[in-house]
């Protein structure tokens, strides 16, 4: 029998886990290409023959999402297998009917054949959308298992942007490596948090070779889940954050309600910020489709440095990228900040916007007058510098998970907002981690 021809659709992250798990070295199937689209810049270059197996020397090319139909026909593929997160079920529909009529399959692959088996423990943080503060509940996990004394790894869902053979496997325990491994700003608002704790972080491509890499310096692995992706590694603990500022996602986008369903904690966050009756309304959703799942309240309650800055002020406002971007949030951290310490006006950006940062706009409309702090290269981290000094405002609101002055130089007074997980009564994240002391 003839091997199966297949596509995977990706944005440079499950798409080449589900490869490796799946089809490398799978002669009943060739994959002739990958698709990306989400992060730009990302297609026209192959996945490695280093990394693709011994049926592909010379590799995978890695095409524009926006060809798929033609490259369908044109290489008569049987079936197309979808491969990223955080979108609409309407959205993924829209892709199953393009690559139906062109003739192919459409293919989601299952969760337990997508995830690897640890030898120590894993507690899986994911979450039901982008921005629904994974990164805080990570940091407040972490905190409470050393307080345990446990040996802690994080690893990080990939965001392999660059050489992709170099990042097979990435060790990053201190802020040098991540100037070796030339981290963007969305790998720094990642990785910083935990190396400022102590902790070992690992990312790449190739999930299998950093488990076992992994594994050999942890008592517990805990996986740091990007988007609203489900966990690559099998969790012993799985921890979903759901948003009441989007009441009603957890069971309208891929893979967040998988994720849902799969969940041994749902953590309902924000509840200082949200309307009582989304809060209820995501309580519902839960109790319905997994009445077993433990739900546990919390807030993400912010703090500002220096926050007389911002009173009275016009502040240009930046926050998380990928929050405003796929993820569709409206406002962030830095408006709430900005807000709540009496800035006279949030400025509108898009009349200094350059570049990288202008195609971000033109591609995602809707972020209105927020500044994304999209950093995929070098290029658009210049680009996002030249704007921020353009703008015409008296204060910059930093948003971001870290600090963007230690990348970028902002000439004009700044002040960073921060934010930390607090769980508001019982049962909360100490009750659901007693058993990993």
């Amino acid at each position: 029998m003839r091997h199966k021809k297949v596509i995977i659709m990706g944005a440079a992250g499950r798409d080449f886990h589900n490869f490796n798990l799946r089809f490398r070295d799978n002669e009943e199937f060739e994959v002739v290409a990958f698709t990306a689209t989400q992060i730009p810049d990302i297609e026209g270059r192959t996945y490695p023959a280093e990394l693709a197996g011994k049926l592909y020397p010379k590799g995978i090319p890695i095409f524009a999402e926006e060809g798929l139909g033609e490259l369908i026909k044109k290489y008569k593929i049987d079936s197309v297998v979808f491969a990223y997160s955080d979108v609409p079920h309407e959205y993924v529909m829209h892709k199953a009917s393009l690559v139906n009529a062109a003739g192919a399959d459409f293919c989601l692959l299952d969760t337990k054949t997508t995830s690897l088996k640890s030898k120590v423990p894993v507690i899986a943080i994911c979450a039901v959308r982008t921005g629904s503060g994974k990164s805080q509940t990570t940091r407040r996990v972490s905190d409470i298992l050393k307080s345990y004394g446990k040996r802690l790894v994080a690893i990080r869902h990939p965001m392999p942007y660059g050489d992709l053979a170099a990042q097979k496997v990435q060790r990053f325990a201190s802020y040098q490596d991540m100037e070796k491994h030339k981290c963007t700003i969305e790998e720094r608002e990642e990785y910083e948090p935990h190396i400022d704790r102590g902790t070992i972080v690992y990312a790449g491509v190739d999930y299998g070779a950093i488990l076992a890499q992994a594994e050999q310096e942890a008592d517990i692995i805990l996986w740091d889940g990007g988007n609203n992706d489900t966990p690559f590694y099998q969790p012993d603990l799985h921890i979903v954050v759901a948003d009441p500022l989007r009441a009603g996602h957890e069971l309208t986008y891929y893979p967040g309600e998988t994720n849902i369903r799969l969940a041994d904690v749902v953590i309902i966050n924000k509840i200082d910020t949200a309307d009582y009756d989304d809060i209820e309304y995501v309580r519902e959703n839960i109790r319905e489709t997994n009445p077993n799942a433990i739900i546990i309240d919390a807030a993400s309650p912010l703090s500002v440095e220096n926050p007389d800055l911002i009173r009275g002020k016009r502040a240009l406002v930046v926050e998380d990228g990928p929050t405003l971007t796929h993820g569709e949030m409206s406002f962030g951290a830095g408006t709430v900040a900005a807000e709540k310490f009496g800035a006279a006006e949030i400025i509108d950006p898009r009349p200094w916007v350059v570049g990288k940062i202008a195609e971000t706009y033109q591609k995602y409309p809707d972020i209105g007058t927020l500044l994304p702090a999209m950093g995929y290269g070098d290029e658009q981290i210049a680009d996002l510098e030249k704007t921020i000094n353009a703008v015409d405002c008296d204060v910059v609101v930093i948003g971001t998970p870290i600090d963007l002055r230690k990348i970028i130089n902002i000439k004009k007074p700044a002040v960073r907002v921060m934010y930390e997980l607090q769980e508001i009564g019982r049962p909360n994240l100490e009750d659901v981690l007693k058993k990993f002391k």
